[in-house]
C-alpha cells in the first residue's frame, strides 16, 4: 500500500473555499436556477434553505467527523470505523463515479460558450440563442469540451492537494463571487427584471409542500453541498485535527446557499426581460445569460469573463469528485497520485462518451443525475447520520464537533440530536414519500 504522509489544507480560510469550491459550482450556478424554474421558485427555494439547515449541514458534519477522524478515502474511512460500514463508502464511490458521467459534459458547455465569447460569434450569429444551443448541442462539441474539461481536472488533481486543489481554490471562489454580484446589479436595470423577482421571491406555499418539491430540494441540498457522495468524507481527511468542523459547515452552507440565490437574481429577471420561460430546463443558464450581455458595453468581454469564472466554478466541484476516485485507487490499490489520477480520468471519459451517445436508447445523462441527486445521495447521507451516533463508541460524534471538549460545547448536543432523529427520518419520509 502506499504510505506516503497524508497532505493537509492550509489555515481555516483555505478550508473553507476548499470545501465550498467542492459545493459551488454547476449544482449552484446551473441546476439550481432551473430546478427553482421547473418548480415554484421562491417555494423550492424555502424548502432549499429548510433542506440545507435541516439536512444539509447535519450530514455534512457527519460525513466530516469519518474523514477527519480517520485520514482515509470514503472506502477506507468507514471501513477503519467499521467493517459492515464500509459498503457507504463505495456507495460515495459510485456517487461520484455517476456523476462524473454527465457533470463533465456540461461543465464543456461553459468551456463552449467562452470560447464563443472570446471570438465574438456568439453575438455575431444571426440566430437566437435558442437556437445557437440546440445546434451545438447537435454536434460533437459537447463532448470535445466534455474531454478537455477532463483533462483540465485532472492537471490540477494530479498537482497533489496542496499545489493543486487548494492553490486552485483559493484564486477561483473570490473571483466567482465578485462577478456574479456585478451581474446581480446589472440584470436589475434590465426592462421586465421586475417579473423575475417576483417569481424568484414570492411564494405559493401550496407549491412549496408538495412531496415532488420537497424531494427535489432535498436532492439540490446534497448536490449543492456535495454530501452524500464521499466528497466531504474525501477533504475532511486533509483537514488539520484543530479544524472546526461546526465553523466551516455553517461557513460552506452560507457561502453556498448565498451563491445559488444570487444565481437566481442573476437568472430569473433575465429570462422574464428575455420573455423566456423560467421552466426552459438544463439550458437555462447557456441561453438567458447571453441575453444579458448582449445589452451590455464590451459585450464579448463580460462574456467571456463571466464564463471563465462558471469553468472555473465547475472546476472546482470536478475537482472533487475526481479527488474521490483518486484517493480511492491511490490508497485501495497502492497507485502514485499521478497513475491513480490518470484511471481516473480514463474512466471518466469513457463515461462521458457513454453518457453522450445514449447507447440502447437510455437517457444516461438525466438517469445518473436522478440516480445521484435522489437515491444515492439522500441514502448516502442517512444511513451515514445512522452510523455515527447509533453504531459507533458513545461519545464520538461529541468528541469529533467539539475537537474533545475545546469548542462548540453548546451546539454539539442540538448537531447530535439532530443525527439521531430528525435528519435521518426526515431523508426516509421524503424518499418514501417521493416513490409512493
Amino acid at each position: 500500500m502506499n504510505e506516503q504522509p497524508r497532505a493537509s489544507f492550509g489555515g481555516k480560510l483555505s478550508v473553507i473555499l476548499v470545501a465550498a469550491g467542492s459545493a459551488i459550482g454547476l449544482g449552484a450556478l446551473w441546476r439550481f436556477p432551473y430546478i427553482a424554474g421547473k418548480h415554484g421558485g421562491a417555494a423550492f427555494l424555502l424548502v432549499f434553505l429548510l433542506s440545507v439547515l435541516v439536512v444539509g449541514i447535519p450530514v455534512m458534519l457527519a460525513e466530516f467527523a469519518v474523514g477527519r477522524h480517520t485520514k482515509k478515502n470514503a472506502v477506507g474511512a468507514f471501513r477503519a470505523l467499521s467493517k459492515r460500514w464500509s459498503w457507504l463508502g463505495y456507495s460515495g464511490v459510485l456517487g461520484a463515479l455517476l456523476i462524473s458521467g454527465y457533470y463533465y459534459l456540461i461543465a464543456g458547455w461553459s468551456l463552449e460558450y467562452f470560447i464563443s465569447s472570446v471570438t465574438g460569434d456568439m453575438f455575431s450569429s444571426t440566430l437566437s440563442y435558442k437556437e445557437q444551443f440546440d445546434l451545438f448541442q447537435a454536434s460533437w462539441k459537447p463532448l470535445l469540451c466534455g474531454i478537455l474539461f477532463i483533462l483540465m481536472t485532472h492537471f490540477i488533481v494530479s498537482r497533489g492537494v496542496e499545489k493543486g486543489i487548494e492553490k486552485a481554490s483559493k484564486i477561483m471562489m473570490p473571483a466567482l463571487l465578485i462577478i456574479l454580484i456585478i451581474m446581480a446589479v446589472r440584470v436589475a436595470f434590465m426592462p421586465g427584471a421586475s417579473e423575475g423577482y417576483s417569481f424568484f421571491l414570492s411564494c405559493d406555499f401550496a407549491e412549496a409542500f408538495k412531496a415532488e418539491t420537497i424531494m427535489m430540494a432535498m436532492g439540490q441540498a446534497f448536490f449543492s453541498l456535495s454530501v452524500g457522495m464521499g466528497c466531504m468524507v474525501t477533504y475532511a481527511s486533509y483537514f488539520k485535527q484543530n479544524n472546526n468542523m461546526v465553523s466551516t459547515s455553517f461557513n460552506v452552507s452560507i457561502l453556498t446557499l448565498f451563491v445559488s440565490v444570487l444565481a437566481g437574481l442573476v437568472i430569473f429577471p433575465a429570462v422574464f426581460s428575455a420573455g423566456l420561460q423560467p421552466t426552459e430546463g438544463p439550458s437555462l443558464v447557456f441561453v438567458t445569460l447571453p441575453e444579458i450581455f448582449k445589452g451590455m458595453p464590451l459585450a464579448a468581454v463580460w462574456s467571456a469573463i463571466f464564463f471563465l469564472l462558471v469553468i472555473l466554478a465547475s472546476l472546482t466541484s470536478t475537482i472533487s469528485f475526481h479527488e474521490v476516485l483518486t484517493a480511492y485507487f491511490a490508497e485501495e490499490f497502492g497507485l502514485c497520485r499521478k497513475k491513480a489520477a490518470f484511471v481516473t480520468t480514463m474512466i471518466s471519459i469513457v463515461l462521458s462518451s457513454v453518457t453522450f451517445f445514449s447507447l440502447f436508447g437510455i437517457d444516461f445523462f438525466n438517469m445518473f443525475d436522478y440516480i445521484t441527486a435522489n437515491i444515492l445521495m439522500p441514502l448516502g447521507g442517512m444511513f451515514t447520520c445512522i452510523m455515527v451516533v447509533w453504531f459507533m463508541k458513545k461519545g464520538f460524534m461529541k468528541d469529533e464537533l467539539t475537537n474533545y471538549g475545546k469548542c462548540n460545547r453548546w451546539f454539539a448536543p442540538v448537531v447530535i440530536f439532530m443525527l439521531r432523529y430528525i435528519t435521518p427520518l426526515l431523508i426516509l419520509y421524503i424518499f418514501i414519500k417521493n416513490f409512493i
